[in-house]
């Protein structure tokens, strides 16, 4: 049986982690959980699956948590991420913590020599080079879940020492795809978290508008799968039925095919090499559902200048790709609390960028000071626009 560590248990990645490991009690148990605020639920979650040690953000949070359960261990913090990252009980980590918070505890993970079940993009987006010198180091694997790299990484199976001509990077286009400049001025909050196809968290889901996930999910392809970035394609592909693919040297193309559900990465990263039968209500793809066919397009990088705001972040390296990802994590959540349009993320970011002036990436202490500065510069330009 493997004991799994769920880093981010209340969020859309974690219930889902849950709700697979409910349906195969055979085969998985929880050893510990976290989560920032939803400690009612965290506490429902600790009834069902009973876990050794749990991790929340606030130490008040901790103390009624501990009071309330006097035989769980209970930590707090940033240490408390890292402390269950790495605790002795855990076979496998899940991170599916938001954001650069999840850096940290990577390393602690794979510091212990653990496996990693990846949904925490940011982490390879700031630190790539960090954690894959770490990952090589120690000999662990990246499981990756978010359900692109997932689909690449499946792809990959059996096809070890085969060349690698391009990696297809699917994209649904989200909410805006077809749109212009002009008319993205005009769109509303309620309308930027209205994915078609996926049911995610709000701040993903208005990364997915401003395609700055692709971005973010280019430069985290590079890294897991050692590929430079010229040989990684984004396709617009509205159905999301294509998961990825992978273009080999003799121009055969394997990819990955599924409803949108999460919980089949999820699950493939929880069994490799083996896999789950569909649990719940999961369904299965009926290609007939889809009569008027599969459809690719180009994106309209012109519209959707995140995408070559993040190409060229990770080309520059050093602290780019921090000062990329800190800036847009504290653009998204301005738009989410109504202090700037939606435009104005993809306009704010590339004038951050522009000023930006590169620090030493190559060291965790140099990432997270970089990630500290990055968000006091956005945070700039955010009070400059509510001033005018």
């Amino acid at each position: 049986m493997k004991s799994i560590a769920i880093l981010g248990s209340t969020g859309s990645i974690g219930t889902q982690a849950l709700d697979i490991i409910a349906h195969n009690p055979d085969r998985y148990r929880v050893c510990a959980l976290s989560c920032a605020r939803r400690t009612d639920d965290l506490r429902r979650q600790i009834r069902e699956f009973s876990p050794e040690a749990v991790s929340v953000a606030e130490e008040s949070d901790a103390k009624a948590i501990a009071a309330e359960f006097p035989s769980l261990d209970v930590y707090c913090g940033r240490e408390g991420l890292k402390t269950i990252a790495s605790m002795e009980g855990a076979d496998m980590v899940l991170n599916s913590l938001m954001g650069m918070r999840g850096l940290e505890p990577t390393l602690a993970a794979i510091g212990s020599g653990k496996d990693l079940a990846f949904a925490n993009k940011e982490t390879l987006v700031a630190g790539g080079p960090v954690v894959m010198d770490a990952t090589r180091e120690k000999g662990v694997r990246l499981l990756p879940v978010d359900s692109e790299h997932s689909a690449i990484f499946q792809s990959l199976q059996g096809n070890e020492g085969n060349g690698i001509r391009r990696i297809l990077l699917t994209a649904s286009g989200g909410p805006f795809r077809g749109y212009t400049l002009e008319e993205l001025e005009h769109v509303t909050l309620e309308q930027a978290l209205a994915h078609p196809n996926w049911s995610m968290g709000k701040k993903i889901t208005v990364d997915s508008a401003t395609m700055l996930n692709k971005g973010l999910e280019i430069i985290e392809a590079r890294w897991l799968f050692d590929v430079p970035l010229e040989k990684i394609q984004v396709l617009v592909h509205p159905q999301s039925v294509l998961h990825s693919a992978v273009e080999y040297e003799d121009g055969s193309v394997v990819g990955q095919m599924g409803l949108p559900d999460m919980r089949t990465p999820i699950a493939y990263a929880f069994s490799w090499p083996e896999r789950l039968p569909m649990t719940g209500d999961m369904k299965p793809l009926d290609l007939f559902a889809y009569p008027e066919g599969l459809t690719f397009e180009e994106p309209d990088r012109n519209v959707f200048r995140t995408l070559d705001l993040a190409v060229e972040a990770s080309r520059r390296g050093g602290t780019y790709p921090v000062c990329l990802n800190g800036a847009g994590e504290v653009l998204a959540e301005a738009f989410l609390a109504g202090r700037i349009r939606f435009l104005r993320i993809q306009q704010l970011l590339e004038e951050i960028l522009n000023s930006h002036r590169s620090g030493d990436g190559s060291t965790l202490e140099g990432i997270l000071e970089a990630d500290r500065l990055a968000r006091e510069e956005a945070e700039k330009w955010i009070r400059g626009d509510e001033r005018n």
